[in-house]
């Protein structure tokens, strides 16, 4: 499924580098009001599953995406449940993050919540380190691609988020989400999003350049005129806080020198953030209520 391809026999027992088995192993079913306005003003049902084919140092939902320790475990039909609880006609949108060790049983979750509530907007937030083929298999059943496109230098994913070959293969994911969706939003009468392809980018601190390389490769290998949401809201967990490049939030002229090239390259589409988000968008898996 994933670009590591370790081929774990996971009905055997056995589990690859993302120390996943069989069953959906899912950390939180809630609802998110996120950064985007096209999910709706009442936000989105998000599910969000424990571990990641990414282990970013720096991951606000390092609770959950460690590759390490016992998970619960739930089934298809329990999930879809819970999904079908917290979505009606004014929250459509169900996102499932950083799913790419889970696919074939988020496709059957789709399955489920669609027999009963077809309108359901199917939204895949993923990190991009997604296997081009995989993405493909998933036409028929994606209406939404939310993809983080975090690097485009090789030493920086291979650094921070344990991924080799990260650029390359995220953009051949990117471009089979450009391929199917385009550049433009379907929305409801509501403007909810129906089906499209929106990219996220994180602006890290004390590399404007990937920043601006990540940019550049949206533009040049897809479109100017792709939905961007250029995010400011990097905050220092406790595990990279005495880093002495990750340990701060992004400053102002960090923001604005990637802003400004954002604008010079023909982005018009998309959002971008204040620089107080830092702090609004912090999860603790903790809580009942994960975002406060």
């Amino acid at each position: 499924m994933c670009p590591r391809a370790c081929g774990a026999p996971r009905a055997d027992g056995a589990f690859g580098y993302c120390n996943s088995g069989v069953l959906p192993e899912v950390a939180s079913v809630c609802v998110h009001r996120g950064e985007e306005p096209v999910f709706g003003p009442e936000g989105m049902c998000n599910v969000f599953f424990y571990h990641c084919t990414m282990q970013c140092v720096y991951c606000q939902n390092s609770q959950i995406s460690v590759n390490s320790g016992e998970a619960g475990h739930t089934d298809a039909e329990t999930l879809a449940e819970s999904i079908r609880t917290r979505i009606g006609p004014d929250r459509p949108c169900v996102g499932f993050v950083s799913p790419s060790h889970f696919v074939p049983q988020m496709r059957e979750t789709i399955a489920i919540v669609k027999r009963s509530a077809p309108w359901a907007v199917a939204v895949m937030n993923t990190g991009a380190y997604d296997r081009r083929e995989t993405i493909s298999s998933l036409e028929d059943e994606m209406d939404v691609y939310l993809p983080d496109l975090k690097y485009m230098d090789e030493a920086l994913a291979r650094k921070y988020s344990r991924t080799p070959g990260y650029p390359g293969i995220a953009l051949a994911a990117l471009r089979e989400m450009y391929r199917q969706k385009g550049s433009n939003l379907a929305l409801d009468d509501a403007g909810i999003i129906r089906s499209g392809l929106v990219i996220r980018h994180l602006i890290l601190p004390g590399h404007v350049e990937n920043s601006i390389a990540c940019l550049r490769a949206i533009a040049e290998e897809l479109s100017a005129s792709v939905h961007v949401s250029l995010m400011a809201q990097y905050h220092p967990t406790d595990a990279v806080r005495a880093h002495p490049v990750l340990g701060r939030t992004i400053t102002r002229d960090e923001y604005e020198t990637v802003l400004e090239e954002f604008y010079r390259l023909g982005f018009y589409r998309g959002w971008v953030q204040e620089m107080e988000s830092s702090g609004s968008y912090l999860p603790d898996f903790g809580r009942g209520d994960v975002f406060g």
